[in-house]
């Protein structure tokens, strides 16, 4: 059954929401951690190392029913192409910029790499059966505990997943195991398109106050610009707190 297509549901942009609020969140900490405010490794171990992987996790997820959504009726070409080259590009630039500020660790293959990248292997799943597109997620989730190899160590493999060497990174999300939150979302679209889920969403939530929805309509843009601002304002209390 062919999804309904909806052109918004504000439940979705909730969602989106409170995956940009739990990364900013992470960063914050990441940020005191880094700035000496806490102690070293707090977000490496324990409950932040869980929070980074579900917020992660959550996007992928939500990329995927996205790419249902939008595309389950029919692929609309221009629209993929022009989403695919603003997260590539994004990607891109997220690169550049930690290759200059902190080059020992910066991003090769970060979320928005594995969401161009899951996209685009996305589309090959549009007209798979959700119970075979679980399956497979389920194989990618578990293959990097199966089938890891020093092979995969080569810097121009990393965005497998699949290194026996975990590559030195502020934001390091490969395609195995990451490709799967992605697939399950794709499947999880599908369903609720078969029981008119987005449909009945659609019309028992119609809208929902700006304050919820506005960050999840731009979470991109939230996600390139909120590191700089608290880099900025962590530079200014250092140079502040430094002065006689």
């Amino acid at each position: 059954m062919p999804p309904e297509n909806p052109t918004r549901i504000a439940a979705i942009d909730v969602a989106r929401t409170l995956a940009i609020m739990g990364m900013v969140v992470f960063h914050l900490t990441f940020d005191l951690e880094l700035f000496g405010h806490i102690p070293r490794g707090t977000t490496l171990t324990g409950y932040w190392a869980i929070h980074a992987r579900a917020v992660a996790g959550s996007f992928l997820f939500l990329a995927g029913l996205g790419l249902w959504l939008a595309h389950g009726q029919g692929i609309r070409w221009a629209s993929f192409a022009r989403r695919l080259t603003i997260i590539a590009g994004a990607a891109l630039v997220v690169t550049i910029a930690t290759r200059i500020a902190i080059p020992g660790a910066y991003v090769r293959f970060g979320i928005l790499h594995a969401i161009a990248a899951s996209s685009l292997l996305g589309l090959a799943f549009l007209r798979v059966p959700a119970l075979i597109t679980l399956a497979v997620a389920l194989v990618v989730l578990l293959a990097p505990a199966y089938f890891r190899d020093a092979a995969f160590n080569h810097p121009a493999l990393i965005w497998l997943g699949l290194a026996t060497e975990r590559p030195v990174s502020v934001d390091y999300e490969p395609l195995l195991p990451w490709f799967a939150p992605f697939l399950a979302g794709l499947a999880c679209g599908r369903i609720g398109s078969r029981f008119g889920l987005w449909q009945r969403l659609t019309t028992a939530l119609p809208r929902a106050p700006g304050w919820l929805t506005w960050p999840g309509r731009h979470s991109l843009a939230i996600y390139l610009i909120h590191q700089p601002v608290l880099f900025g304002l962590f530079n200014a209390v250092a140079w502040l707190s430094s002065r006689p």
